[in-house]
């Protein structure tokens, strides 16, 4: 047996203690809060929510919108019955409403403040604290250079201390060197950026939670209260109350639309269009003028009026049975192409007697033959030659049910609804149709031009485009201007010289900077400060500092 063998035989076996043995203690729930915040508050986090929001947009830019466009809606659901409920329970027709995405949208504001604020903290004390000393090797920094000079130390470290000053370098003294630093407004800019993003994302979220957007159809003629009643569509932001509609109104006075009337393909492309209306501010505020234009809304009672489109309203006279008038009034037609505007429509005559009416119609502004299709067709936008085709229907609408009905669709046809024999017709303004069957008439007065306008009231927009702007710059800001360091030591040495080094650290691709301040500090050209503005680069925005 060796000597090590017969030293481990001798030596004591560790008894194991009495009693069950410690298990290793976790993180505990504070722990795995710690850790969770850490994940959450992650930059990484950050890009992946907002990816995530950004993913989670598209079907809301893609499907229809119930607060956009409910009859759409119900369109898709019916046309795609097995596909349709599960992206309905999914929230997918009312994306920005629905609670995944605000879930999503939280999480990436409180990602983004976790993250940031503890940045802009940390560089608010980087800013107020000194430089930090030369390192021991200022021969292994990216950038470095050392040379001998016959001048004192001193002298030396205060030429440096004089350049760097006049290259707004933030200077602080050391023992034997000189420590210089600059290049915070990259770093500004970066946090400036992250926290303009924060105010977009409050300002967004404001105007959809207080703010409001409505429809409406505006005929030549007709007028428009800001209230309830007289939206078309209204769909208000959460804390939204309608008590809090402004008092405006607005009339619509008269609409132009100017079209391309050489022939040619560009024949019928519009142009211009010009609505002129009249508003007032309140109930008692004077009637103001205004020429509402696509692009160019009209700015009242904090809300934005857009022009989103035109149309044909045709003017009509019903009279029923015992030859009383049942209806009279314009009716806005839907275009069914938008190049020459054929349009289509429905005129309901709820009050007629002794049956009620309805006509489907067609309307054509500029009508021609096309003897080729032996059809009608429109041949320019215009109103040149206004023609409109009817079909005739008596019976139940069925307004009475309390099913809300579409203005642009006759419900029942072939149930309540039944088609009148021989009561189909071509009417040019001015003509009138006797219903066969003594079941009234019906008279096509001319055509009037509505449009439809978009009313947005949003609080959120100033500040967003504000966020937007700031954004903007501080991103410009990051990417341009580096983070530098510079340090200087000056020690003596052999024969009464001054042995001197430097030493330079850039955040990215070094830059010139570095060289200049050598060449400067041996005096090969002349130092910063003094003519400093002469030379090529000079006051770059690369050496700019707050």
């Amino acid at each position: 047996m060796t000597q090590a063998q017969q030293e481990g035989a001798e030596a004591p076996v560790a008894q194991a203690p009495d009693g069950p043995q410690p298990r290793p203690r976790g993180m505990g729930p504070l722990g795995w809060l710690r850790w969770g915040w850490r994940q959450l508050t992650s930059m990484r986090t950050a890009l992946i929510l907002l990816f995530l929001v950004a993913l989670g947009s598209v079907p809301g830019s893609i499907l229809p919108q119930r607060g956009q466009a409910p009859e759409e809606v119900a369109e898709y659901l019916a046309e795609h019955r097995t596909v349709g409920p599960w992206m309905d329970r999914l929230s997918l027709f009312d994306v920005f409403a629905a609670p995944w995405f605000a879930a999503v949208y939280i999480l990436l504001f409180v990602s983004l403040a976790g993250c940031v604020i503890p940045r802009s903290r940390q560089h608010w004390r980087a800013m107020r604290s000194a430089p930090p000393p030369a390192p021991r090797h200022l021969s292994r920094l990216p950038q470095s250079a050392s040379f001998e000079t016959e001048r004192d130390a001193e002298e030396v470290l205060a030429e440096a201390r004089r350049l760097l000053r006049g290259r707004r370098f933030r200077v602080a003294d050391g023992t034997g060197s000189v420590a210089a630093e600059k290049g915070y407004l990259g770093e500004i800019g970066n946090l400036t950026f992250h926290l303009a993003l924060l105010v977009l994302l409050f300002a967004v979220a404001a105007g959809a939670l207080f703010g409001y957007r409505g429809n409406i159809v505006l005929t030549e003629g007709g007028g428009f209260a800001n209230s309830l009643a007289y939206y078309d569509q209204f769909t208000p932001g959460r804390q939204f109350s309608p008590d809090r509609l402004a008092p405006f109104s607005m009339r619509l006075e008269d609409f132009r639309a100017q079209f391309v009337t050489e022939p040619g393909p560009q024949q019928g492309q519009a142009l211009d269009f010009t609505a002129k209306v009249f508003y007032r501010e309140g109930p008692d505020s004077p009637e103001k003028p205004y020429d509402l234009k696509v692009n160019h809304p009209l700015g009242v009672g904090g809300a934005k009026v857009y022009v989103l489109g035109h149309g044909y309203a045709p003017r009509f006279t019903v009279r029923d049975g015992q030859g009383d008038v049942a209806f009279r009034g314009a009716v806005p037609f839907l275009p069914i192409e938008q190049r020459n505007f054929t349009s289509e429509g429905v005129i309901k005559v709820p009050d007629a007697r002794p049956e009620q009416l309805a006509f489907q119609a067609v309307f054509w502004p500029t009508a021609v033959a096309d003897t080729r299709n032996q059809q009608i067709v429109s041949r320019f936008p215009a109103p040149l030659n206004p023609t409109i085709s009817l079909m005739t229907f008596k019976g139940d609408l069925g307004l009475d049910s309390g099913t809300p009905q579409s203005v642009y669709r006759i419900e029942g046809i072939g149930k309540t609804l039944q088609p009148v024999r021989g009561g189909s017709k071509i009417l040019k303004p001015g003509e009138t149709f006797q219903i066969p069957g003594g079941a009234g008439s019906i008279t096509f007065d001319g055509t009037q031009e509505y449009i439809s306008l978009a009313i947005n009231h949003d609080p959120g927009r100033g500040p967003a485009l504000a966020a937007a702007v700031v954004a903007i710059a501080g991103i410009v800001a990051s990417f341009m201007v580096r983070r530098r360091r510079v340090w200087v030591r000056a020690t003596p040495g052999e024969g009464g010289r001054t042995v001197v080094e430097i030493g330079g650290l850039t955040l990215g691709n070094p830059t010139a900077e570095f060289d200049d301040l050598v060449a400067a500090l041996r005096r090969d050209v002349p130092p910063a400060g003094d003519d400093a503005a002469d030379r090529p680069g000079a006051g770059s925005a690369d050496e700019t500092e707050e």
